[in-house]
């Protein structure tokens, strides 16, 4: 029997890259954001948030992430996939940092997810943008 495995994670500098990089996105569009990215395990690993972002989308950000990292789906499409069950989608809605609202992407490397990214400070729209930005700057 196996005792131990080895897990792919995300490291800081490319967190680093991913959250600055969503950041920058989010000034492109004339909006304040917090951009959050966290390891396989759902720990956050990086967190910027612009200047006169909210407060409160530091820990959206992060919750994001955790989503998108942990379920391994951005967190639109775990919505979508939920919606033909309403009180499934709503169970896990009332779990503590669980998102099921745009902006929230898991960072998948050779098919397998090594982290999440997750953005809060703008529209849904923004948010989106912000993380693919981030994800684009990763090359994913």
């Amino acid at each position: 029997m196996t005792i131990s495995r080895s897990i792919e994670t995300i490291t800081v500098s490319a967190a680093r890259v991913a959250v600055e990089a969503a950041l920058a996105r989010g000034a492109e569009r004339g909006v304040a954001v917090v951009a959050a990215v966290v390891d396989v395990g759902g720990a956050l690993v990086a967190c910027l948030r612009a200047d006169g972002a909210f407060a409160a989308s530091v820990d959206i950000a992060r919750d994001k992430a955790w989503t998108a990292a942990t379920f391994g789906a951005s967190t639109d499409a775990l919505c979508e996939a939920l919606a033909p069950r309403e009180v499934l989608r709503e169970g896990l809605a009332l779990r503590p940092g669980v998102v099921l609202f745009g902006g929230g992407a898991p960072l998948v490397v050779a098919g397998r997810v090594v982290g999440g990214i997750g953005v809060s400070g703008g529209s849904e729209d923004d948010d989106r943008a912000c993380a693919a930005a981030g994800l684009a700057a990763l090359g994913l």
